[in-house]
Order: structure tokens, then sequence, then C-alpha cells
């Protein structure tokens, strides 16, 4: 079987399409999945940087890859409530006990799974596990968003980010965005009532009095983002580590969100998207045999929403 693999940590140069991967197998409590499509996410990147390697090491040749689309086609000992031939979506990273996304089959753990919602593509499905979970766990079980509130977004075009935005304004919220220039129409698309172009403007000159915010970016971002929210107010970052000392200053509550896609989570971010209150957006799409390019291409900080490796049969 294909495989993007990598036998060291580096740059994107490092990836390389094995052809004669070993085939998994599913084990107990996983189901094998015939993979039509697996999206980009920055910790795909981080891993195979090697920032991660002390919290978990890879062993050599690993392949790399979180999000999925696809067919079951094995059911392994122990698992009720698959079959062959259904479509999911979810995680199969190494780190979360699969084999790796990236490749024409992976064997993932149910706990990591779900049925893939109708209607979508398999590219759109792929696009959406890890980044709609953690746009639903920042925005619908932790901020918590709703009329008469006001929640700014950082990194509105990237993929939590333009999902948080739809959650937040299908819960009522009043939602600022920031983005660079070049995603200014992307993002008002998506219902932002407020755009805060970066590449112009500071957060302090155009926000106060917020109730919330939620920091896809981290860094200089992430910080500037206290200063627009009120005396006991509250900001969760995905991107950073809580900034406690500035959040004693500033009087507001801080704290980190650890992304962690469940089956119950993946059933609920489905039930936003039939309802229509949650429509991915596929950036581009590359085969898998371009794994490199479409790093390089998400790395560049230009994708508005996500990018798709598409590995199977698409239809």
């Amino acid at each position: 079987m294909k495989a993007a693999q990598i036998a060291q940590y580096g740059d994107a140069g490092v990836v390389r399409i094995a052809v004669d991967a070993r085939k998994p197998s599913a084990g107990e409590g996983q189901v094998l999945v015939e993979v039509r499509a697996a999206s980009l996410n920055p910790v795909d990147s981080m891993i195979r940087q090697g920032y991660m390697h002390a919290m978990a090491p890879l062993q050599f040749p690993a392949t790399l890859g979180f999000d999925l689309a696809g067919v079951v086609v094995g059911v392994g000992p122990g698992v009720s409530g698959y079959r062959t031939g259904d479509k999911v979506w979810g995680l199969a990273s190494i780190q979360a006990g699969g084999t790796g996304a990236f490749a024409e089959f992976a064997a993932v753990p149910v706990a990591s799974i779900g049925k893939a919602p109708p209607g979508l593509t398999f590219a759109e499905a792929a696009s959406l596990p890890f980044a709609g979970v953690s746009a639903l766990q920042g925005i619908h079980e932790v901020l918590k968003p709703g009329p008469n509130r006001k929640i700014l977004i950082t990194g509105g075009s990237g993929g939590i980010g333009s999902l948080a935005i739809q959650m937040a304004r299908a819960l009522g919220a009043y939602v600022a965005a920031t983005c660079r220039g070049g995603s200014l129409e992307f993002v008002k698309k998506l219902g932002a009532d407020m755009i805060i172009d970066l590449d112009k403007d500071s957060l302090a000159s155009r926000l106060k009095d917020f109730d919330l915010a939620l920091d896809t970016v981290g860094g200089e971002v992430y910080k500037a983002a206290f200063a627009v929210l009120r005396k006991g107010g509250s900001i969760f970052t995905l991107a950073a580590q809580p900034d406690t000392e500035l959040a004693a200053k500033r009087g507001v509550n801080a704290g980190a969100l650890r992304t962690e896609v469940t089956t119950a989570r993946l059933d609920r971010l489905s039930e936003l998207v039939t309802a229509g209150a949650v429509k991915p957006h596929v950036y581009r799409t590359y085969p898998l045999t371009e794994v490199q390019e479409a790093f390089r291409a998400r790395e560049a900080g230009k994708v508005r929403g996500k990018i798709v490796l598409l590995i199977g049969e698409q239809g």
C-alpha cells in the first residue's frame, strides 16, 4: 500500500511516499478504513518537524496524518456499531492509537471515529474532525457564547477559526475575528460581524469590552487579545500556554484547550453540519503523491480553510 512516511524529523522534504508500506489490520477495538481523503493540520507539521518528540516519539518509518474520511473494510474484535461499507470520519494518527491517516488504509480506534455526515464529499468530511472538534470544545463546551455576548476569534481564516466563527454566530453571539488582508472576503462570508486586518490594525485600536476570546494563533496575537477583554472576561487558547501573569494583570480568566476527538463530539459536530450551522471549507486538494507540496502550501500561511489529500476513489 502507499503511505506518506518519514524516516527522520525535518522539513517537508523528509516526507516520502512508500509504495510497499505494510497494510494494517483491524486490532482489538479498531476498524480498518480504506482512506478516501485526509487533511493537513498544524499538528502534522509539528510532529514531522520533531517538536513533539519528547511527549510522543515516533518509531521510524512512521506514517503521518490525523484526519481522515473513508469506508470501513474490516472490523476488529470487540467492535460493535460498525460494519463493512460504513462511511466514517475521525482520527487515525499514531498518537491517537491508529496507524496514520496519510495512507491507502488505516487501522483506527473506534473511540476516535464516527459515522460521516450525509451529504458531504470525502474531502469535505476529512477536513473537519480535528479542527471541528477543536472549535466545538472551545465554543460549545467552554466559552459558550450567546446573544448579547461578544467574542473575539483569532485566526479567523484558519481551519479552527473558520469553524468557530460559524458556531459562535449560530449561537447568536457578536463575533469579531482577526485575519490578514488576503483573507478578508473569506472571513466576511463566514459571518463575522467585525474583521480586524492585522496587516493594518491592532486589536486594541478596534475592540474593547469583549466578554470572550478564543485564540487559535498564539504568540503576540494571543497576548494582544487580553487587552480587548472586559474585567472578568475569559480567554482560552489552542495555540499557547495560558499567560496567567497577564491574566491576573488584566483581571480576566485564562486557560488552554487540548483537543480530544471522541465519537460523541464527532456526532455532535455531524449534527451541526447537518443543521447547516457549520460548513467545511476545502481550500485546495492534492493527490497523496504531492504531499510535500501540500505541506509547503499549508505552512506558507495563506490557506483559507483546510488543505486535503485525495487518496482513494472519491465516488
